[in-house]
């Protein structure tokens, strides 16, 4: 909104132009004199223009004017003199050298006035326009002048670090290789010393469990608890480095079948819960039918483990087919009505190790989405969930239509389950 400074003496004079120019909706500042018009032009400098009286006690606006003029913030500000004399032409160029664009005189014509104030408004709005687009343009200019300098300056820092990057490569992947064997060797040779345990806990446990105190058999207890817990992370961590070690194998197969299995499989759990799995037809598609299974099987046991118990148990799985905007993927949807989680650790769900409930809330490793996510990457898909608290969530699995297979290993037939187990 533009803003004006009125200056003049007289009250009766600073209420006539206001009310005139009023509806035009400018911003009006008032002041009674030139020393007081100065005064505020020391606090501000952001007036459209400025309508001034000549005739005025002590400083004429004549010489009020030349004042103004003289800081360089306010060569900008257009002056309109008001006047009831007719001067002569020395007097009016007097007035022009002072720094005046105009002249009004008195009696004021209403239409004139506004007519005047309008095609200077006009012309300060479009100056300031060019100003800042002067400025935006010098300060784009000089950011292209330090992004030039810069790419400049990094280039060959880049070129160095491209070539360290491709010579680190081959050595990242050989190291990834070697730590998911010694994860798979180390988890698989904890098994047999986790086995004995087992069994002679059990041993002690049917043997002499009459003889022991209460103390004893929670101690027993305890211990047997903690071996079946590890025994999980380490059944987990194994299906987890057989992932990146196996042969890659993408077969055409029915994920109808799949789940049918892995439903099958859950029957148990899914009977004490009195859980409600509901299946639409998914599609079929090149994947890996021994990865793809434990992928349904940890979605949905998490659905079963994280169930509400306020309310009937569900989960509903479905595909899009490939029929979303990005034909390029199938979306499976895996939705539950459970406990669900804030939508912040949506990310972090994913990461190996990570529980958002405490484990005697709920039993889990906190490895099985990592292994989903692990399962989903190596068939060049990707995962993500979308959830809330004590409403439920909804895992979406998104696999490639047309898998390319980096082996020459694809064939096409009826699935097959291999022994990677939950």
């Amino acid at each position: 909104m533009a803003k004006i400074l009125l200056v003049d003496d007289r009250e009766d004079n600073l209420m006539a132009i206001e009310s005139i120019l009023a509806q035009d909706g400018y911003t009006f500042v008032k002041a009674n004199s030139g020393r007081e018009a100065l005064k505020v032009l020391l606090a501000e400098y952001d007036f459209a223009m400025i309508l001034m009286d000549v005739k005025m006690p002590n400083l004429n606006g004549f010489e009020t004017a030349s004042l103004i003029y003289e800081r360089e913030k306010l060569k900008h500000i257009p002056v309109i003199f008001i006047t009831a004399h007719s001067y002569g032409d020395e007097n009016i160029f007097k007035g022009y050298r002072a720094g005046a664009v105009d002249y009004i005189y008195k009696p004021i014509n209403p239409e004139l006035l506004r007519a005047k104030v309008s095609v200077f408004i006009d012309l300060y709005r479009k100056n300031h326009q060019l100003i800042a687009q002067e400025q935006k343009l010098i300060a784009i200019n000089k950011n292209l002048e330090a992004e030039v300098t810069e790419r400049k300056n990094s280039e060959e820092k880049i070129k160095g670090l491209n070539l360290q990057l491709l010579q680190n490569i081959d050595k990242l992947e050989a190291a990834n290789k070697d730590l998911d064997r010694f994860a798979f060797m180390a988890s698989h040779d904890l098994q047999e010393p986790l086995r004995k345990i087992r069994t002679f806990s059990d041993r002690v446990s049917s043997k002499y469990s009459q003889i022991l105190d209460e103390d004893g058999k929670k101690y027993l207890d305890r211990m047997q608890n903690a071996a079946q817990r590890m025994q999980s992370l380490i059944q987990d961590i194994l299906t987890f480095s057989k992932i990146s070690v196996q042969e890659k194998q993408f077969v055409v197969s029915d994920l109808n079948s799949i789940l049918g299995e892995v439903i099958s499989e859950l029957e148990i759990p899914i009977r004490e819960k009195d859980f409600i799995v509901e299946t639409g037809k998914l599609p079929k598609l090149a994947v890996n039918p021994g990865l793809i299974r434990p992928l349904f099987l940890n979605i949905i046991s998490n659905a079963i483990k994280y169930s509400r118990k306020e309310v009937k148990p569900f989960v509903k799985i479905h595909s899009d087919n490939g029929e979303s905007s990005d034909s390029k993927y199938c979306r499976i949807f895996f939705e539950d009505n459970g406990i669900g989680f804030d939508q912040k650790y949506s990310e972090q769900v994913f990461r190996m190790f990570t529980r958002l409930h405490q484990r005697n809330e709920v039993e889990g490793t906190g490895i099985g989405l990592a292994l989903c996510k692990k399962i989903v990457e190596e068939h060049n898909g990707f995962i993500s969930v979308r959830s809330k608290e004590n409403e439920g969530s909804v895992f979406i699995v998104s696999l490639p239509l047309n898998l390319k297979n980096e082996e020459p290993n694809f064939t096409v037939g009826e699935p097959s389950v291999n022994n990677i187990q939950h």
